[in-house]
């Protein structure tokens, strides 16, 4: 696929922008508690790992030495609300052993990307987007993030097959932008999560979508022609 195929990556963040603004994403209030979403999140809604984190929160169990000295069953009753919480469980227990075996979070920050990337893909359960969420918003690297909202998004737009392999999108998207900057990323992904929300849902909401001009499904549902309504259509059958 040829990198030119996004070349408009930094005009569809700029239009983003102008019709969200800041996300101030992601939210948290230690950059621990990011990691602790970023593997909460697996599979589920941010709705159910907010519920999830509120009852760490609730046990004071939010900081790596609380949660490797929580019993096994106890952590992954707390967290019943993300689903799969027995595998979830071991997880945070191994990032929490992770963050301490490096000295914590600003030792883990000093280490460059090249070798922290790797340490992080090698921690069973954590898979790319995984470790990617806790580079970009727990550690503050420069790492694109590459989740199924920005495959539809831009499937949509016509840049992207969709079927795609995780790593080649990271470096387009890297490759694209006119910086490798942590805080553009951040926010670009933040303003991709959100447009995805309001407009680009799996059964998208076309009017009023900021990239609508831009976007090849919108163009292909305008051009849909209207279906008559028919008796059964009226009697609401």
């Amino acid at each position: 696929m040829a990198v030119d195929r996004l070349a408009n990556a930094a005009s569809i963040y700029q239009q983003l922008h102008t019709r969200y603004g800041v996300r101030h994403w992601w939210p948290a209030d230690t950059p621990f508690e990011v990691m602790l979403g970023a593997i909460l999140t697996q599979n589920t809604a941010w709705t159910n790992v907010e519920k999830a984190l509120a009852n760490l929160k609730a046990a004071d169990c939010i900081d790596p030495e609380a949660i490797l000295a929580c019993p096994l069953v106890e952590l992954a009753r707390r967290i019943r609300p993300s689903g799969y919480y027995n595998q979830k469980a071991a997880r945070l227990k191994r990032i929490a052993a992770f963050v301490l075996q490096h000295g914590g979070i600003g030792r883990l920050r000093g280490q460059p990307l090249e070798e922290l990337r790797p340490r992080l893909l090698a921690l069973n359960g954590v898979g790319p987007e995984t470790a990617d969420s806790i580079l970009l918003y727990a550690l503050e690297k420069p790492v694109f993030v590459i989740d199924a909202y920005t495959r539809r998004i831009f499937s949509r737009l016509g840049a992207l097959r969709g079927d795609e392999r995780y790593e080649t999108l990271r470096a387009l998207f890297e490759r694209s932008l006119p910086a490798r900057d942590t805080a553009l990323f951040n926010e670009y992904h933040a303003l991709i999560v959100e447009h995805a929300k309001r407009h680009c849902k799996v059964k998208p909401l076309c009017a009023g979508c900021p990239l609508a001009a831009d976007c090849a499904e919108a163009r292909r549902v305008a051009d849909e022609p209207r279906r008559e309504p028919t008796g059964f259509d009226r009697l609401g059958r």
